[in-house]
């Protein structure tokens, strides 16, 4: 492809040796200074082929010389602190040699640490919205020269609202005619398509295979259990296949909580990410689990996208997702980039509704299997109420029993949603109530 020396180094340090199917189709495009729109779903190498676009323009283009001090010569935008955080760590590899300057930022973190670094002169610039756009508003960078722009997972920009902000970045750039663009999303809707057309200069569209197809490489298997069955039968498993690193994935926080309690007051290393989780622990978690020190991390629907964690081979659905899209997302965090990995799922009473809507989009039945009673543990320990933080029950009799289940622990099997309901119907009773006063004298 021609690339300049310094990038071929860091394609070889990165051990890179063929083109992936988005990279082969867009790298010709993009290095013929051409806008490109890619349909990619998380796994396949889009990271990569955007970078090295970026990079080749960047090596074979002087900056302009009107070009300041705070002036950046490419943008990066990610939808999610962990895809930015991600995107950061493949572009260092990448480009090491280019001898490009480097900065992440996003919010949570590191405010005046992220805006100094930026202050100090960037090349590569790569954010989350909000922050991008607070630095920006106190000109802590130029955006007047930018050569390169990159718009990562563009329908997840829509999901979490950011499409406002978006819009405001991309009128401040250059005209499109004067850089190159690229934009890529699991899907190429019509609001993508859109954003596209509108920002863009008349990019070249690529589609790599559906969206639904990546679930090809991926062993699936359904089971039914009940909502007492659920913990026992996720723990029976995890046993079974002697979980390393294994992604547990579950429709709520509150369930991702309590799930975190159940696992690891039954031997597993386990620990729960969601949106409320801090910035730092959230970081923290995902270097443990990517360095197989956490063997099991439990995350809802915001750790589904943009994160690329090699060797997952396990996934659990422990709560199908409500969105038949999600699920891909869900099953693509293994069998990443070729390889293979299972994806086991649990259609409880609560959340099989979801299965058809999932098959019809996946293109076929997934296949099931009878829950046999060796995989169901029988000594599932129940958490103490007084860890994670929550208080001891008081009231009526039982009702903690109630809370968390009956038979085989299977407590804490239950969805959370079912779980809130039956608490907030009993009044007088839960972590807020008092015991009974004596009677004044």
């Amino acid at each position: 492809m021609g690339l300049a020396p310094a990038l071929a180094q860091g394609i070889q340090d990165a051990g890179f040796r063929q083109c992936t199917p988005i990279q082969a189709q867009t790298l010709p495009v993009a290095l013929a200074r051409r806008d490109v729109a890619g349909q990619a779903q998380t796994g396949t190498g889009k990271t990569a082929a955007f970078l090295i676009a970026l990079y080749q323009t960047l090596l074979t283009h002087p900056p302009s010389s009107q070009r300041s001090a705070s002036s950046i010569r490419a943008l990066v935008v990610a939808p999610t602190r962990e895809l930015a955080v991600q995107i950061h760590h493949d572009a260092e590899i990448l480009g090491k040699h280019t001898g490009l300057r480097h900065a992440v930022v996003f919010g949570g973190v590191d405010y005046e640490k992220q805006r100094k670094q930026v202050a100090e002169g960037v090349d590569v610039l790569i954010g989350t919205p909000g922050r991008l756009i607070d630095y920006m508003k106190q000109r802590v960078f130029d955006m007047r020269h930018v050569q390169v722009l990159v718009l990562d997972e563009a329908d997840r920009m829509f999901d979490l609202g950011f499409i406002a902000d978006i819009r405001y970045i991309l009128r401040r750039l250059p005209p499109p005619h004067q850089r190159l663009s690229m934009l890529f999303s699991a899907t190429l809707s019509h609001r993508v398509l859109e954003l596209a057309y509108e920002h863009m200069n008349n990019p070249e569209l690529v589609r790599i295979e559906p969206d639904k197809m990546t679930v090809d490489r991926v062993r699936q298997v359904m089971y039914y259990p009940s909502m007492e069955e659920k913990v026992p039968l996720l723990i029976g498993l995890l046993r079974q296949s002697e979980a390393r690193r294994t992604m547990v994935f579950v429709n709520t926080k509150r369930m991702a909580e309590r799930l975190e309690a159940i696992l690891n007051a039954n031997g597993f290393h386990a620990q729960a990410i969601s949106g409320d989780v801090p910035q730092q622990k959230r970081l923290r978690f995902l270097r443990e689990f990517h360095n197989g020190d956490l063997a099991v991390l439990i995350a809802t629907d915001v750790a589904s996208r943009g994160l690329h964690i090699p060797d997952v081979s396990h996934v659990f659905n422990f709560d199908l997702p409500q969105d038949a899209a999600d699920y891909v997302h869900r099953i693509g965090r293994t069998a990443r980039a070729g390889a293979e990995g299972d994806a086991i799922s649990f259609a409880c009473e609560e959340f099989a509704v979801s299965l058809p809507e999932i098959e019809a989009y996946i293109g076929h039945k997934v296949p099931s299997a009878p829950i046999a009673p060796e995989l169901l543990a029988t000594d599932v320990k129940t958490p103490d109420p007084h860890e994670h933080g929550s208080k001891p029950h008081h009231g009526r009799g039982g009702h903690r029993n109630r809370s968390h289940g009956s038979r085989n622990g299977g407590a804490s099997g239950g969805s959370g949603g079912g779980g809130g309901r039956r608490r907030r119907g009993r009044k007088g009773s839960g972590p807020s109530a008092s015991p009974p006063q004596p009677p004044k004298t």
